[in-house]
């Protein structure tokens, strides 16, 4: 019997469905909007939140139909993870994709879903709705809250 656990155990294309999306943590860095500078392709933060994202909980309020209502969504899949280089570091797809474990925060690791926030590595109460800011303003709006 092998004791270690799944995301130790599998690849990102083995996990089934409730595998993979156990493995989000809920921090909601990834539904921040984001700024990508031409000449350098280096990816800036904002404290900017897809409309859809509530920012207490930092979950989608539509997650089912967050590509319908959101037709830039990036909706997440092994074959997609591999291509997103703006994925947080601190992202548990990125990690494992990585192969790199999990932070002890980690909901799947500490077994308490509230441990992403209290360790401060979520948009939890840091975040403005994209509805209420200009594209104009968004540099404005950038953040570093590295890890």
């Amino acid at each position: 019997m092998n004791d270690r656990p799944f995301w130790k155990r599998k690849t990102l294309a083995e996990l089934s469905r409730d595998e993979w999306e156990s493995l989000c943590d809920g921090c909601g860095k990834c539904c921040l909007v984001k700024l990508q500078d031409p000449d350098t392709d280096e990816i800036a933060y904002t404290d900017v939140a897809c409309k859809l994202l509530d920012g207490s909980t930092c979950r989608c309020t539509d997650y089912p139909n967050r590509k319908k209502r959101v037709p830039d969504c990036v909706v997440l899949s092994p074959a997609v993870v591999a291509d997103l280089s703006w994925m947080p570091s601190t992202c548990a797809y990125r990690l494992i994709k990585e192969g790199k474990d999990l932070a002890w925060w980690h909901p799947l690791v500490s077994g308490d879903p509230n441990t992403v926030h209290e360790a401060g590595m979520s948009v939890r109460g840091r975040v403005v709705s994209e509805a209420l800011v200009e594209d104009a303003e968004l540099p404005e709006h950038v953040v570093d809250w590295s890890a």
